[in-house]
């Protein structure tokens, strides 16, 4: 008991020294958490790990504040998140593991800091005949891979494949490169740099992935642009990460982008018997198709769907399980200020691909347009190219 009043002392001096509060603390008996990230409730969406110091979940990007929950099976913490913000607290798993958790806004705090110096790093690419914006890249100064730029998407992705195949991060891993034993993904090598054009990421995520667009060996989504203005010029196969918005641009239709769960989407149009449906649509420069349509969205506003059937096909997921659906052509359809007729469409006959209403445009449609994506104001500028009045992949 006589060193009660020097341990006390201690504490004090600790929580003086930048710490004014300390976390709070929820408890679980469960490793699984569910999320509600402002209106969307994901039952499945967290793992705790008491070895991860801080595990941290970043919420959906938005300019607007919003509530973020953690739900374990016996207790919850809602947190308001704002751009910039974080929060730190601690879930005790079982009463005895400390699960020390960050909730962070996927807007960095510095991110409305101009920069003192603007910059203009060029990435040279090759569209593909299958719609995919190609980018050779270097991994750790030595394996190079091709990845493609899909705004569909985040982060660095690579495929088993090319881990295996096109790169040393399973070196340590002889017997799994020789195909002798099943390779470890958990136990690859660390990407410390990875180079685009003279662009170089430091210890950048690299996720491992099962899917990627033909003949490519990953891809890296918008997300590694945040704050920056990304150019995308089809006509000289060349992306233009601009620290701030150009100054001087003409010939662009500006309009706006909105995230929906971090996608970045804008608004279309369709016509269809002189009827006018507009719609959110995400973009996929990773879908080599013109146009998807949310059957739940199709139906939702009576939408008619007979329309000139191009064809038939089956699609498969990712679990190997395929579907049905059809190819139709939509006889009008206004992206921003643009008119484009005889669209090809897909007609999803299944439940959405993710958990909520939307539309695709993928890179069939999107490559007409040499685009600018300013991500420190949320707007897409558009300007119609020479593979403006291409016929359409399913046209031809």
């Amino acid at each position: 008991m006589r060193c009660f009043p020097f341990i006390l002392a201690l504490l004090l001096a600790q929580v003086g020294f930048g710490q004014s509060k300390l976390p709070p603390v929820i408890q679980a008996t469960s490793s699984r958490v569910a999320i509600r990230d402002g209106a969307f409730l994901d039952k499945n969406a967290w793992s705790l790990s008491p070895k991860i110091r801080p595990d941290v979940f970043t919420a959906d990007r938005t300019r607007q504040p919003k509530w973020v929950t953690f739900y374990t099976d016996i207790d919850s913490i809602r947190v308001k998140v704002k751009p910039g913000s974080t929060f730190d607290f601690v879930v005790l798993l079982n009463g005895k593991d400390s699960c020390f958790t960050r909730i962070a806004s996927a807007i960095p705090p510095d991110r409305n800091v101009p920069s003192a110096k603007r910059t203009h790093d060029t990435i040279p690419f090759v569209l593909t005949a299958y719609n995919t914006i190609h980018v050779k890249a270097i991994i750790n100064r030595r394996d190079t891979v091709s990845l493609y730029f899909d705004i569909g998407s985040f982060d660095f992705r690579l495929t088993k494949e090319a881990i295996l195949k096109r790169t040393k991060l399973l070196a340590s891993q002889p017997d799994a490169v020789a195909g002798k034993a099943q390779p470890d993904f958990t136990r690859r090598e660390t990407v410390v740099t990875l180079q685009m054009g003279k662009s170089i990421w430091t210890n950048p995520t690299v996720v491992v992935t099962g899917l990627a667009a033909h003949d490519m060996d990953g891809r890296f989504g918008w997300n590694l642009f945040e704050g920056k203005a990304v150019e995308i010029d089809y006509d000289k196969g060349l992306l233009i990460i601009h620290s701030s918005m150009p100054k001087h641009i003409s010939g662009y239709t500006r309009s706006k982008i909105d995230f929906i769960r971090s996608f970045v989407c804008m608004d279309g149009t369709l016509t269809i018997a002189a009827r006018r449906y507009k719609g959110k649509f995400l973009l996929d420069t990773g879908a080599d198709s013109a146009m998807i349509l949310d059957s739940a969205w199709l139906a939702a506003r009576h939408i008619p769907t007979e329309l000139p059937l191009i064809r038939k096909l089956a699609l498969t997921d990712p679990r190997g399980v395929k579907y049905q659906t059809r190819v139709v052509r939509i006889p009008g359809l206004t992206v921003s200020d643009f008119a484009l007729s005889r669209v090809p469409a897909m007609l999803l006959g299944i439940k959405r691909p993710l958990d909520f209403e939307i539309n695709y445009f993928g890179n069939d449609l999107l490559k007409r347009f040499n685009t600018i994506l300013d991500f420190r104001n949320d707007h897409i500028y558009l300007k119609p190219n020479s593979l403006f009045n291409l016929p359409y992949r399913e046209n031809s």
